[in-house]
């Protein structure tokens, strides 16, 4: 870009007199939410509107400078990171800021109103901090509720406004292809919204349980307006263009998927080498161990699915990556989780049995974030519960790096492959497989 390093030297600028401002002016008293409250202290001083204007000052030249990044360079990777690095910043000054606008009391306690970033209501209702009423603490010990949504919000702004653009008790529109845009581009968490979601026009009955695990569900169980398949004919037959290629077989239940964990596939017909591991083999490492856990895949359930074969609960972590998955997943009788790679595990430390993983994970994944991803994944883990690496691919010349990330770790080794990827001519890339153990932890 050819005008970023000066824009970068405007910003640091605009943001050190923003800080030189703000300390200069005020104590870090206002900034700090004391024994959970979310109301401050108020001392107003003669120039305080000065101050409050130069803020805003600041911040309206930072969404400009998102908006000029958006509308000339919205293809360039450099553009994203820098918008991303300003939508940081900004939401720093967004959130400093609070300790020093205007506040309106209700009774003897002020509430604090959300900077007007965004000019649709919904929104500035929604991120607001909302009191408890009577001006007391609620049972989780807070004295209000602060909403939230992801950083990369602030750099969407367009999009997250078109987003929340409806009214209040109607029918929201199609438009869930536009929110997973907005989460798989970190504006995650999203919004709640006050309007009811669309459903299937002619929604039946689905099938019960154990004929719904190997049966394709009924079509009019699915709004297919945003995929290029419009049944599960369409997406369970070898055909090409069916706007996914990640698991592009997984909707054939009988011939793809029934096989899967059960059989091993050998992907090298001239060596007996495999990176598929079957679950009755890992669920006999730890026998009667292994009972919650957390499948981190792209798929239609199907590990879930033998896993409760085996009275294993496993939950699946998906996104509809240009095909119904969350909604094949449920109507199969299992459960979903829709979010990205983006989100920290919506579980407590030290809960699950078995994390597995496979086709999601691999070669494309920076080394940074499958480190914060992989810590993540021990956090919620429990002392002796299992890490599966499920298929993980990538070229060779990276495989080392990336064994390193794993090896971090320090979980005992209970499996540990790595065979040629043959689906290529080129021989470029290899699979890594492995199911490790999380060791106790006690300090």
């Amino acid at each position: 870009m050819s005008r970023g390093i000066p824009r970068l030297v405007f910003i640091l600028g605009v943001l050190s007199l923003s800080f030189i401002v703000y300390f200069k002016s005020y104590s870090l008293k206002p900034f700090l939410i004391s024994d959970t409250k979310c109301m401050y202290d108020t001392n107003p001083h003669v120039n305080n509107r000065h101050r409050i204007d130069i803020l805003e000052t600041v911040i309206e030249k930072i969404e400009h400078e998102i908006m000029d990044i958006r509308d000339s360079h919205k293809d360039s990777p450099d553009a994203l990171r820098y918008g991303s690095f300003l939508a940081d910043i900004l939401g720093l000054i967004e959130s400093a800021s609070l300790g020093s606008l205007e506040t309106k009391v209700t009774g003897s306690q002020p509430v604090h109103i959300s900077p007007d970033f965004f000019l649709t209501e919904e929104i500035r209702k929604y991120i607001r901090i909302k009191p408890n009423r009577l001006g007391k603490q609620n049972f989780m010990g807070a004295n209000g509720t602060f909403t939230s949504i992801g950083h990369a919000c602030f750099s969407m702004k367009q999009e997250l406004e078109e987003y929340m653009n409806y009214d209040v008790g109607d029918i929201c529109n199609d438009d869930w292809k536009l929110a997973q845009r907005l989460m798989v581009h970190g504006c995650d968490p999203l919004p709640r919204r006050r309007c009811f979601s669309r459903a299937p026009q002619f929604y039946t009955k689905p099938f019960p349980f154990p004929e719904s695990v190997w049966s394709l569900p009924d079509d009019k169980n699915v709004r297919w307006s945003q995929y290029r398949c419009k049944n599960f004919a369409c997406l369970a037959a070898n055909k090409t263009s069916k706007g996914f290629f990640k698991c592009s077989d997984c909707f054939n239940l009988t011939h793809h998927e029934n096989p899967r964990w059960v059989v091993p596939i050998y992907p090298d017909p001239f060596s007996n080498s495999t990176p598929d591991f079957r679950i009755t083999d890992i669920l006999d490492l730890k026998p009667g161990e292994i009972r919650i856990g957390l499948d981190f895949s792209v798929g239609t359930g199907t590990f879930a699915a033998r896993m409760r074969e085996h009275n294993v609960t496993i939950v699946s972590a998906t996104i509809n990556l240009g095909a119904p998955f969350s909604e094949m997943i449920a109507l199969r009788g299992l459960v979903p989780v829709y979010m990205t790679i983006n989100q920290r595990l919506p579980f407590f430390d030290n809960t699950l049995d078995l994390i597995h993983t496979t086709r999601f994970l691999d070669g494309w994944i920076e080394f940074v974030l499958l480190d914060f991803v992989l810590y993540d994944w021990d956090r919620v883990l429990r002392p002796g519960g299992l890490l599966w690496i499920d298929s993980f691919f990538c070229l060779k010349e990276d495989l080392e790096d990336y064994l390193e990330g794993f090896k971090m770790l320090r979980y005992k080794k209970h499996k540990w492959v790595v065979v040629p990827k043959v689906d290529k001519e080129d021989y470029r890339e290899v699979f890594f497989s492995a199911v490790l153990e999380k060791p106790p932890r006690p300090f």
